[in-house]
């Protein structure tokens, strides 16, 4: 359900990629379907007919693309809907949205239909609501299950940024002002790219969440119902809560998992995981320690913290050379949060700061696997595409869930060098110019959305979630007032299905999403699912 089993950033990987130093080389169908809802002057949604001029279409399915393997063996069928590419002007230019379906089984028992997001923001999600399958059982069968790439992703009218120049060459030495100073010189670049890349300008003012919710809510008008249920984490959980807000009388059954604090910008967002990612940070090292036998880092927490934080200050005046690259610190504060988000990679953590240290002191050693893969990951197109999504969805809202980057440089230098004192692993990564947002050229044309709504709603959130922290959660839930939260006491981000990706599963967080689907039965009040579920 995560973006991908490993590196899932919520907030989006590609985006925190993108403000630090590249890794350099070293050498059915019949049915006539309701109109979508209309817009009213205030941006809001009311679910009245839409104006004529509104685009509207019945899919016409057909089998998906042979690339989408998973829904192919699945016998999913997939189609486009066609909506305007600015809702505010129905009558012009349209898009097209990608959809695929896998029609219930348990044709008595039918809800409706199922739509999913998968997170990032940037994430494409055709196959998403198939990933639920396996943890949603026998419920699985009462839904359609929908999924769907959002606008400019995926299949669905997709936008590129134009190509970057060549790498910069190997760098043996540096300092984190230089590293910041290439941060700030890549977002530059990489906002003067994807506008001037062809018809960009035109389109990336229309990347907004409001408008991939109503995009949403045109694809439950072509299929014919007349509400849709929804599961969406992360970035998916802000969606979800933003359709309830703009279209409450067509939401059913809407789970929300691991999501954010509705008043909050993007950027603070990222900079208040810093305290919870230091305290994720202590834990794995007081369970390195108790492994100290196998990984060597030191036999305290306090002596394993230790270690990390003379492999980052080494590496912030010479980058660390292994598998053909060079990894500076900025790198390693990433692979340190990709890692420390989940109690099930606490070893591949300790592995991977054993073989860094290593490496640092010049041992000849290669990447264990773990570092291969993120090595891999950061050379491959998929990493530029999630990039390019992320960046157009951070940017190009207002306010929550997305946006609200200072224009100034000189701020996140001031804030980076005030963290250190009481983050200093994660403070200079969390308070970085970490999206191109700060030189966007396209201005927002709606405000933020303001949620405050009684749509039921049921909410899932680990309690020691380093990447969405918990205190965003509670207060969601307060805005959203017909809402139950279910919270688990693990370290992890994201909660339904974590056994479908080989995680340790949270079974009463699992029962409570499936009893609301099933009969539609919200937990009589919040519920937690207790330590005897804990991993680690």
């Amino acid at each position: 359900m995560r973006v991908t089993p490993l590196l899932a950033a919520g907030l989006g990987l590609a985006g925190l990629i993108a403000g630090a130093p590249a890794a350099s080389p070293a050498s059915s169908a019949s049915r006539t379907p309701p109109a979508p809802a209309s817009l009213t002057p205030s941006g809001s949604s009311t679910p009245s007919a839409a104006s004529p001029s509104a685009p509207s279409s019945t899919p016409d399915w057909g089998p998906c693309p042979a690339a989408q393997r998973e829904l192919v063996e699945a016998g999913a069928e997939c189609a486009r809907v066609t909506v305007p590419l600015d809702y505010a002007d129905p009558g012009g230019r349209t898009i097209r949205i990608a959809i695929s379906r896998i029609e219930a089984k348990d044709r008595a028992n039918r809800r409706g239909i199922l739509l999913s997001n998968p997170g990032g923001p940037g994430g494409p999600g055709l196959a998403s609501t198939l990933g639920l399958r396996q943890t949603m059982k026998d419920v699985a069968d009462r839904y359609d299950l929908i999924g769907f790439d959002p606008r400019f992703l995926g299949g669905s009218t997709p936008v590129s940024c134009g190509p970057a120049g060549p790498a910069d060459p190997p760098r043996e030495t540096t300092t984190p002002r230089r590293d910041f100073e290439d941060t700030v010189r890549r977002a530059r670049d990489t906002a003067r790219r994807c506008f001037a890349h062809g018809d960009n300008a035109a389109l990336l003012p229309h990347a907004t969440t409001r408008n991939v919710a109503r995009d949403m809510d045109a694809i439950r008008a072509a299929l014919g119902e007349d509400r849709l249920s929804y599961y969406g984490v992360s970035y998916g959980a802000d969606l979800g809560a933003v359709y309830t807000q703009m279209f409450p009388h067509r939401a059913d059954r809407v789970i929300l998992d691991s999501s954010t604090d509705p008043d909050a910008t993007q950027y603070e967002l990222f900079r208040r995981a810093g305290k919870p990612l230091e305290e994720g940070l202590d834990a794995w090292a007081e369970w390195t320690a108790r492994h100290a036998d196998t990984y060597g880092l030191g036999t305290t927490g306090p002596e394993v913290r230790a270690a990390v934080q003379r492999l980052l200050d080494r590496a912030e005046r010479r980058p660390v050379a292994i598998g053909g690259t060079r990894l500076g610190a900025p790198l390693i504060r990433l692979f340190l949060r990709q890692f420390v988000q989940h109690q099930e990679y606490d070893p591949a953590l300790a592995a991977t700061v054993r073989t860094l240290v290593d490496a640092a002191a010049g041992e000849p050693v290669e990447p264990n696997p773990e570092l291969a893969a993120i090595l891999h990951l950061l050379n491959s197109p998929d990493l530029a595409d999630s990039f390019t999504g992320g960046a157009i969805f951070m940017c190009g809202d207002r306010g929550w869930p997305a946006g609200g980057w200072p224009e100034e440089p000189r701020t996140y230098w001031k804030n980076i060098v005030r963290s250190r004192a009481t983050q200093p692993v994660f403070g200079p990564l969390v308070n970085d110019m970490t999206a191109p947002c700060a030189f966007w050229e396209s201005t927002p044309r709606e405000p933020a959305t303001r949620i405050d709504n009684r749509v039921p709603v049921l909410m899932l959130q680990a309690r020691h979630d380093n990447n969405v922290p918990y205190d965003g959660a509670l207060a969601l839930h307060r805005k959203l007032k017909g809402s139950r939260l279910v919270t688990a006491e693990i370290r992890a981000h994201g909660v339904y299905g974590r056994g479908a990706e080989g995680k340790t599963p949270v079974p009463c967080a699992d029962r409570a999403v499936n009893d609301y689907l099933r009969d539609g039965t919200l937990p009589a009040a919040d519920l937690t699912c207790g330590t005897e579920e804990k991993t680690g």
